[in-house]
């Protein structure tokens, strides 16, 4: 009798659930029997990125998620959260209950920096900060932020998102969905001085236009740029000519750069030009960083001066990229953090494909581009097990009964969540927010989302 082509994505982020939405979309999933989907992802809630990697005063981001919703609301996809990959399941299991699997685990570790100091007590990776003030389990309740002065070393939107929840006021972040834990930890800081760095110039900054303006929105935070820092070669001229979201940063930083300085609480400095060859320690713990004055080449590359500067700080933040998680049993390539792919077919170090096995978003090419730029990903991936799925080349599942992996969850004794049960947790939320005139209150500790959810 025929059955349905059965897909496992692991990993419940945008990219995971845009891969279902084009799987949903295609003409095999339009043809009976059509096509059964299920998603495994290692927290207790979907939306992975959105839900623990956009900040909490980004809501207009967050909106994302009902899109995402609709796509989770059809009745050929099941979630299993709270189902770790490879420690609940493996890529074997998965073999045996599924025709094809993509894994979209996305990157959720730091990428190191190189440098002296990087290990110096209040030295941190901004993945480990924004996990905290986003309310992940899986890390600690408190954080320090004893600093009077602190260092951002990036010009991406994490380095934004990072030295804004560090300028803001803990009261102006409330009406967010923020945890009583982070609330506390963030009335506790102590920084009134929050200083960007950036290595290259205003042309070569990889903020969006949005992020950065609101940086200017807050009412205690004063944003201030050195106008020495304005210095364009041939190499920014082209790429402000070719780019419009690049001309438009640049002339937000021009125009902060030549205003008069306010009386804001709080300074935002981003700096240009000077790029981290040291962190400073005593005792065990930052006390400044180090930089080299750099200079455009002519294309849009730096080179050194030979000019450094130490600068009184109290914790330096770097927020030079993320990092994938290895995957076992996959294929991985150490420079890039990702597993090596030809339209999302998985391939071996032989060159082969590594049969039904397929892979999109950043554990496919790296941490990359907004949110939205992972369906495209999607749909290259999702073409691919297609056609090889007209063409014969999918393995043959031994259980592919869709109660299968219901009755190993429950021999494994794992305890996972629904689709339903975020809907249980989603209202749980909102009922801890509603009396605070909040949207929500994020529950933060496993136990407690698992209860809520009804695992």
């Amino acid at each position: 009798m025929p059955r349905p082509l059965r897909v496992a994505i692991v990993g419940a982020g945008p990219a995971g659930i845009y891969a279902a939405d084009a799987l949903l979309k295609s003409a095999v999933a339009a043809t009976e029997p059509g096509v059964s989907i299920d998603l495994f992802e290692r927290m207790p809630a979907p939306f992975g990125l959105i839900r623990y990697g956009v900040a909490p005063d980004h809501p207009r981001i967050k909106g994302i998620v009902k899109a995402l919703n609709q796509v989770l609301d059809k009745p050929q996809v099941r979630l299993f959260g709270n189902v770790d990959y490879p420690g609940d399941i493996n890529l074997d299991d998965l073999r045996a209950f599924y025709d094809a699997v993509i894994f979209s685990t996305g990157a959720t570790a730091d990428r190191a920096l190189d440098i002296p100091g990087i290990d110096l007590d209040g030295s941190y990776g901004a993945a480990d900060f924004v996990s905290w003030y986003d309310g992940h389990p899986d890390v600690p309740r408190t954080w320090p932020l004893e600093a009077e002065k602190v260092a951002v070393l990036g010009v991406g939107n994490v380095a934004l998102d990072v030295a804004r929840i560090l300028a803001k006021t803990a009261d102006e972040l409330l009406p967010t969905e923020i945890p009583p834990n982070v609330h506390e930890g963030l009335k506790a800081n102590k920084a009134l001085e929050v200083h960007v760095f950036g290595r290259r110039g205003p042309a070569q900054a990889k903020f969006s236009p949005m992020e950065l303006r609101e940086l200017d929105h807050s009412p205690n935070i004063e944003v201030i740029v050195d106008p020495e820092d304005i210095d364009y070669d041939e190499g920014s001229i082209t790429a402000r000519r070719s780019e419009k979201q690049t001309d438009m940063v640049a002339k937000t930083l021009e125009n902060w750069a030549i205003r008069d300085v306010g009386d804001r609480q709080h300074k935002l400095f981003l700096h240009f030009f000077e790029s981290p060859t040291e962190i400073l320690g005593e005792d065990g713990k930052v006390v400044g960083l180090r930089t080299e004055r750099t200079a455009l080449d002519g294309t849009g590359n730096v080179k050194g001066t030979g000019e450094f500067k130490d600068w009184d700080l109290g914790a330096v933040y770097r927020a030079v990229g993320y990092l994938s998680d290895k995957l076992p049993k996959l294929p991985w390539d150490v420079d890039s953090g990702t597993v090596p792919d030809k339209g999302g077919r998985v391939i071996q170090e032989t060159g082969e494909h590594l049969q039904s096995t397929y892979v999109t978003g950043w554990i496919r090419r790296g941490p990359v581009g907004l949110i939205g730029h992972t369906k495209g990903d999607a749909n290259e991936t999702v073409a691919s097990l297609l056609d090889d799925h007209g063409n014969g080349r999918l393995h043959t599942p031994a259980e592919p009964a869709p109660e299968s992996v219901d009755a190993f969850l429950a021999e494994r004794n794992v305890r996972y969540t629904t689709w339903e049960g975020w809907y249980r947790l989603d209202a749980a939320e909102k009922a801890l927010g509603e009396p605070q005139g909040r949207e929500r209150v994020k529950l933060v500790e496993r136990e407690e989302m698992l209860d809520a959810s009804g695992a």
